[in-house]
């Protein structure tokens, strides 16, 4: 059996692994302000301590059956194991339907980004160029990955912050600290007609990535770690998310922050520049770009593992579970691999067809991975409910065992339902346009083809089917890559 390099990462690996995956620097630059400019609400601050709270309760029966599951395609794994093996492949079809399209709508971001910088070149060439680095970087394992963005992580995390205090020292008349609290979280600056939904979907969609900690089971030092990671991933990132979209409503002005947003002068780049320079401003800028490059790397490497995972079970083929050799291997290659195929398919596809970068690709490629990601945490919260119902746990309270998988599923049902009433909004569409149900087309499409497939397994390869989401592998038993060099 091929195993990944096992007890490499501890909670900072996995905590910056998940973190770089929602992008900082992109939910700054890009989120906040648009989010502003699309619903004209004050209370985008709330809306992410609203989101994160719901993350954090779906996070938990996700994590503690992980700890009884740990597993490189965790969906897949504990669909199955609390529910059934279909539904784990069903799960395992929205991962990689949700994975592949939020990095591949990541290329088009970058590209144009790149291309506006430079003034010069497609956007297609600065993707491709975007596209070689993440197949680079999936041939290191994970513990290697982690390191080389967690400097990045920490450079953009520093430029926030360096916001935050150009926000708040800077404040539009009557939006200072006090002034600007009181509207920021206000319930009634986030129950606003024709906006709340849009504000919560907003919110949801720079949370996606925050769960992906839990794909590094196999190499994490310990269940422990996992959960510090995933934890600091969603209240670090809520409550950054939340600080600097206050900060940036103040500089504003909360009065009228679609004004603001809309305002090509009253970007944050443009308040970086004022209060520290031009240098600032600029590596903010390269930051942003490197940033959605650490991002894009992050859910290529949450797709390879995913695939290692399948693969090693005989549910997609044995080839794709390749690791690279030698005590310092450990890698999915084989994932690796598939997950730049994939991203090269769609994106020639959308190139060749004229689609435009930022208008077409990016919309909706990335609204379709959020939804997927929204819809698996909510299965998995109420696949949580019937695993501990059937003994499988270890003692665990009935906090954990029922109420947050309950909790958390009700919690993601209505999000689902908030989301499907604001797609229309995110994808630009105008009123009444059939078009956002494609979105429902293709993950539909996803699950369909996962059901006939676990239909084909259980009568065909009954074996297979049976162990689905359990092959993992014991450590007693099987050698780890660090050892291998070794000879006795």
């Amino acid at each position: 059996m091929t195993v990944l390099a096992r007890y490499s990462m501890g909670p900072a690996a996995l905590a910056g692994a998940a973190i770089v995956a929602s992008s900082p620097q992109t939910v700054l630059n890009g989120g906040i302000p648009a989010t502003y400019a699309v619903t004209g609400a004050a209370g985008v601050p709330l809306s992410f301590l609203v989101i994160m709270s719901v993350m954090a309760i779906l996070a938990v029966p996700y994590v503690a059956v992980g700890r009884y599951v740990p597993h490189g395609a965790p969906f897949y794994a504990q669909l199955a194991r609390g529910g059934s093996p279909v539904g784990g492949l069903i799960g395992a079809a929205v991962t990689l339907i949700g994975y592949c399209a939020l990095q591949a709508s990541l290329y088009p971001l970058l590209g144009a980004t790149v291309a506006d910088l430079v003034g010069a070149g497609a956007w297609w060439m600065w993707a491709l160029a975007a596209w070689l680095i993440v197949l680079l970087l999936g041939q290191y394992p994970g513990a290697v990955g982690a390191r080389v963005l967690g400097v990045l992580l920490a450079l953009e995390i520093a430029v926030v912050l360096l916001f935050i205090l150009a926000g708040f020292t800077h404040p539009a008349p009557g939006s200072g600290t006090a002034a600007g609290a009181g509207l920021a979280f206000a319930p009634s600056s986030l129950i606003v007609a024709g906006a709340t939904s849009t504000l919560l979907v907003y919110a949801a969609a720079a949370f996606a990535g925050t769960e992906t900690a839990m794909t590094y089971a196999e190499e994490a030092t310990s269940h422990r770690a996992m959960a510090v990671g995933s934890a600091v991933a969603i209240g670090g990132g809520g409550l950054l998310y939340c600080v600097a979209s206050w900060a940036y409503g103040a500089w504003i002005g909360f009065a009228d922050v679609r004004a603001g947003a809309t305002d090509a002068a009253r970007q944050p780049l443009a308040l970086l520049d004022e209060v520290y320079g031009s240098g600032i401003a600029e590596l903010s800028t390269l930051l942003l770009v490197t940033s959605i490059l650490a991002a894009q790397s992050s859910f290529g490497a949450a797709i390879a593992r995913n695939v290692f995972a399948l693969a090693r079970e005989g549910v997609l083929p044995a080839a794709w579970q390749k690791v690279s050799p030698g005590a310092k291997g450990g890698a999915p290659l084989g994932g690796t691999a598939v997950q730049a195929v994939t991203s090269a398919v769609v994106l020639t596809t959308m190139a060749l067809a004229g689609a435009d970068p930022m208008a077409t690709i990016f919309p909706w490629l990335s609204t379709i991975g959020a939804v997927c990601v929204l819809a698996l945490l909510t299965a998995t919260s109420w696949s949580a409910f019937t695993f501990f119902e059937k003994g499988l746990g270890g003692g665990e309270s009935a906090f954990i065992r029922r109420v947050c998988p309950v909790a958390g599923g009700t919690f993601g049902v209505l999000a689902l339902f908030f989301m499907a009433g604001s797609i229309g909004t995110l994808l630009g569409t105008e009123p009444g346009s059939s078009l956002p149900w494609l979105v429902a087309a293709v993950i539909g499409a996803g699950a369909l083809t996962a059901t006939l497939a676990g239909l084909y397994l259980r009568r065909t390869r009954p074996h297979v089917y049976q162990g689905i989401g359990r092959g993992i592998p014991d450590g007693r038993t099987v050698l780890d890559p660090a050892l291998e060099d070794i000879q006795v």
